[in-house]
């Protein structure tokens, strides 16, 4: 499902981010194609909440929260527009009212899920979709793994609300801490036992995220808030 009659804006990562460093530059696409707002990316503090497609009930949940709260810090919502946690998400972030960038792995004249179509539009015409694949570009399986490395990048940092073993949500938390970004997984996350993937991200620097010390994720923002109230946070 596409739509040959968008028109993009083509830049390169520096124009949205600023000077990147050397980790950052061999990491980056050339290009990045854009549609919306780019100020966006420019003025304002970004946090990708990030997870499984087959999201259970209590992670909507805790991604509808965690997004309230970063909307009422002025953070903008970052995700992957794919089913689940994704959609969720960025949902969340216009429901109360915030700004959302979607980072997506296909073309943005193409539309994936197609049940994401309407969400990806209004994103579009009202907040900031971002892609580094430009106009009838192919739809692969590889090019979400490539598009989660620079979902990463665009983002001050990312929290991983649900996934298992096998999710290609744990690609991108590797690539937030290869780049140097701070990477929080939920602490309900930590409680799954059977899950392997979280200690191994504990051990190369992740942090668990929890109602009493969702400071440590504003104090790597800029402009964020330490002032925040937590109490209702279902993680």
């Amino acid at each position: 499902m596409s739509d040959k009659s968008m028109k993009f804006e083509k830049l390169p990562p520096e124009d949205l981010l600023g000077p990147l460093n050397e980790v950052e530059c061999k990491n980056a696409p050339k290009f990045l194609y854009a549609a919306g707002d780019v100020d966006l990316c420019k003025k304002f503090p970004r946090v990708s909440i990030i997870g499984t497609r087959q999201v259970s009930d209590e992670g909507k949940k805790r991604a509808r929260s965690l997004a309230k709260i970063l909307v009422e810090k002025g953070i903008v919502v970052v995700s992957g527009l794919a089913r689940g946690v994704d959609a969720c998400a960025h949902q969340a972030a216009i429901d109360f009212k915030g700004k959302t960038i979607a980072v997506l792995g296909t073309p943005l004249d193409q539309f994936y899920p197609r049940e994401n179509a309407a969400l990806q539009k209004e994103i579009m015409a009202r907040h900031l979709a971002i892609s580094q694949f430009p106009a009838g570009f192919p739809i692969a399986r590889g090019n979400f793994a490539i598009r989660n490395r620079t979902m990463a990048l665009l983002s001050h940092a990312t929290v991983i609300i649900e996934a298992g073993d096998g999710s290609g949500t744990i690609h991108q938390g590797w690539e937030a801490l290869r780049l140097g970004r701070p990477l929080f997984l939920l602490e309900s996350i930590i409680k799954r036992t059977e899950l392997k993937w979280p200690q191994k991200m504990q051990n190369y620097g992740a942090q668990i995220l929890r109602r009493e010390n969702m400071d440590v994720l504003f104090e790597f923002l800029p402009q964020g808030n330490l002032d925040v109230e937590t109490t209702a946070l279902p993680f």
